[in-house]
């Protein structure tokens, strides 16, 4: 059996619904150990966090290799084909939570250091490893407490390869090398609740918020740029009125997400949006949530050993892209200069019977050994030319 799948398995098999690593995190750890590397579990309240680094014994940069073990609710398990942590095999998938997101790509971290380390006894800078069981929830003990604690002590990142799942169609032919911002507000439009029958004596917030909704609606809010398509502004629930029909509601409650590009600010989202609610003489409150800013890594020495590597192993010349959900990128792109995400094909994830392709899982190890062999054995003058 490949390694890689063996991994993935036994990671699978560990039902890290978020925030439980299940142990995760120790059995990593334990692979790591062995290799030279210095291991700390972090735990931060319900949350455990990995951080690993093996010296390299010369002098270079450093590089993390990010990810998370925690994954989202299996759902209906009678739903699954096969069962959710039962990590089973059929027509050459592999099935479970978190085969795709993003177990597989922490999988083939370990096997990929395994392979690079084994019969090395120095090489250029340091390798590591930053895993968390909080990237699927709040993502407040993960990933930034690390960083936090890793600031703390002086520690320089050059380097962050994170494991998400960024392929569309094939296995490599889609790389992240950033993230638009998350801004998301559930707003509250007062009224005055009252008789249908006597609606001269009430005010309708349902009707009076229409108009301001179609609005904003249709606003442009950018036009993007060569990285980051236009912003969007999205409405994911309404909620109005009391459970009967013969009653106008006093309130309306609304949530709603900005996924936004660097050419626009919260804050001038913010006064845009609430612009619009003034105009249309609304009573209104909003509670705002920065899920996080935009991040971007141009392509330079990582996007180019990725691309390579990628290439060498499938063929394929990787695009960049910024589109999607956020990451843990977003933080770890505030303490290091070069981050990208790479992972297997994301068409199943938080889905029943998501899966990952078998042959994938040691493509997955090829790329990501390709990768760390690049930036690490190469001489540090060669890759500052690059």
């Amino acid at each position: 059996m490949s390694p890689t799948l063996a991994a993935a398995q036994e990671l699978i098999r560990r039902p890290s619904v978020t925030p439980k690593d299940e142990g995760c995190c120790q059995w990593i750890a334990s692979r790591l150990d062995p290799l030279g590397f210095k291991s700390e579990i972090m735990p931060y309240g319900e949350v455990t966090n990995l951080w690993a680094v093996r010296e390299g014994g010369l002098p270079g940069p450093t590089l993390v290799l990010a990810g998370h073990i925690d994954v989202v609710p299996p759902g209906p398990l009678d739903k699954w084909t096969h069962p959710p942590f039962a990590a089973e095999i059929a027509d050459g998938q592999l099935y479970g939570r978190g085969a795709a997101d993003m177990k597989s790509s922490v999988a083939a971290f370990v096997t990929a250091s395994e392979s690079f380390i084994k019969n090395r006894e120095q090489f250029n800078g340091r390798l590591a490893f930053l895993i968390t069981s909080d990237e699927e929830g709040p993502a407040i003990d993960g990933t930034v407490q690390v960083l936090r604690e890793l600031a703390h002590r002086g520690e320089q990142l050059n380097y962050c390869l994170v494991g998400e799942p960024t392929s569309s169609a094939s296995l490599g032919d889609t790389i992240k090398n950033g993230r638009r911002g998350s801004l998301s507000g559930q707003l509250t439009i007062f009224g005055k609740q009252g008789h249908v029958a006597y609606p001269h004596l009430a005010e309708n917030p349902i009707h009076r918020f229409a108009p301001a909704l179609a609005e904003l609606a249709a606003i442009r809010w950018d036009d993007g740029n060569q990285y980051f398509p236009p912003t969007t502004w999205q409405v994911s629930n309404i909620q109005s009125g009391t459970g009967a029909t013969n009653v106008i509601p006093g309130a309306l409650t609304a949530a709603f997400n900005f996924r936004f590009a660097s050419v626009s600010s919260p804050d001038s989202l913010k006064s845009r949006l609430e612009a619009v609610l003034d105009r249309h003489g609304l009573q209104h409150k909003i509670e705002w949530n920065l899920g996080g800013d935009p991040y971007l890594t141009p392509a330079g020495t990582l996007c180019d050993s990725l691309r390579g590597a990628i290439a060498k192993e499938t063929g394929i010349k990787a695009e960049l892209s910024t589109t999607g959900g956020t990451s843990d990128g977003r933080f770890i792109a505030k303490h290091c200069r070069e981050v990208v995400e790479f992972g297997p094909v994301n068409a199943t994830i938080h889905q029943i019977d998501e899966r990952i392709a078998v042959e994938a899982l040691d493509g997955l190890h090829a790329i990501y050994l390709e990768l760390i062999t690049d930036l690490l054995e190469r001489k540090p003058s060669a890759i500052a030319k690059r």
